[in-house]
């Protein structure tokens, strides 16, 4: 009875480590890349040396440790799934995770055009004052969001979504990670995860894209390694109409780092990471070419392009992949909302362990 027991509290608090560390590693890769995002890789070493930044950085207002939108839209997503799972598990009614992340997308909003929370906020994450900064935001999100739409689950993937239909832009890819950490089956977490990118990026491409890092995550949380879970992500991307874009970049990527000798210069083949299956192509790539931590952090961000967004997305599959206790943790302390975001993780993963 003892072993039994043991196990299993070994295996749950495994996989809050995991959800604390891809929810506190993306803030890390965040923060890393925000100061540089919109510098060339010759601009960020003219200013930083010979191998860029090496460790956090003040942003442009002298801050260092700055989140960006990428972490927000990602804690929001998470409080929507949380809120989804409860009603769920108490009420019965399935089906209601949609809705309840287009609710929190809607608060995020909120917090992209008011100064701070009003009267009539009553709790969660709109509460925190700390979250009402406008750091960037992608325009299709902005746009996306403004037409409150949730995607009809019945209607297959493949073809372009209602909003933005021609968008492929990050946005929708950055916040998605959270839906591989809800302990649901691996085409459950891409499905909802393609459809919630479709709120606001409507190209298949876009939406894919979040519905692969979703299934990457998936499989991390359960114990694969880094290049297993991708292949296996692969896999079911293939049995999608107009795949073919985001599993180019992922075969790109597992290709890229399979030759060794990690540099900007070769993440930097794989795009700029302004848009989606570019993003997830230097994350994958930078998390799997080295296994040093810190490494591949860096590597995430010291490149021409949105290195928030790609620093983000690495941060998110190595904190799934070794947990928190894998992270750097000079680094982590200094990260902005870092005991907000750990509480927001261990919330999420108490809500689903329930049953």
């Amino acid at each position: 009875m003892y072993d039994r027991w043991n196990l299993s509290w070994q295996a749950t608090t495994g996989y809050r480590a995991r959800v604390r560390g891809c929810l506190l590693g993306g803030a890390i890769g965040d923060a890393l890349g925000n100061p540089v995002e919109f510098a060339s890789l010759d601009r960020i070493r003219a200013e930083y040396g010979p191998r860029g930044i090496t460790g956090l950085v003040p942003d442009g207002d002298g801050v260092v440790g700055r989140i960006t939108d990428d972490t927000q839209m990602t804690l929001f997503t998470v409080e929507g799934l949380q809120q989804a799972h409860h009603r769920e598990r108490h009420k019965g009614i399935g089906g209601a995770a949609p809705r309840l992340v287009r609710q929190a997308y809607g608060r995020w909003l909120d917090t992209q055009t008011r100064p701070g929370p009003g009267a009539d906020v009553d709790g969660g994450l709109a509460a925190r004052p700390w979250l009402y900064a406008r750091r960037a935001p992608g325009n299709a999100c902005l746009s996306g969001l403004a037409q409150d739409h949730v995607p009809d689950p019945m209607l297959p993937l493949g073809p372009p979504g209602a909003v933005n239909p021609q968008s492929k832009g990050c946005g929708a890819v950055m916040r998605s990670a959270p839906f591989g950490l809800g302990r649901a089956p691996v085409d459950f977490a891409f499905g909802l995860a393609a459809r919630c990118a479709q709120m606001t990026h409507g190209h298949p491409t876009g939406y894919y894209s979040a519905g692969a890092l979703a299934a990457i995550v998936t499989h991390l949380v359960e114990g694969e390694s880094l290049e297993g879970s991708v292949l296996r992500a692969l896999r079911l991307l293939a049995v999608h109409p107009g795949h073919d874009e985001t599993t180019a970049a992922l075969h790109r990527a597992l290709d890229l780092a399979a030759e060794g000798d990690p540099t900007p210069e070769k993440a930097e083949t794989l795009g700029a990471g302004w848009i989606a299956e570019e993003a997830l192509a230097i994350a994958v790539y930078c998390a799997l070419a080295t296994t040093d931590v810190t490494r591949a952090l860096l590597l995430s961000v010291n490149h021409s392009g949105d290195s928030d967004s790609t620093g983000a997305i690495c941060g998110n599959l190595l904190g799934a992949l070794y947990g928190d206790h894998g992270l750097p943790h000079e680094w982590l302390e200094r990260v902005e909302g870092r005991a907000e975001i750990a509480a927001l993780a261990d919330d999420f993963a108490a809500e689903c362990v329930r049953r």
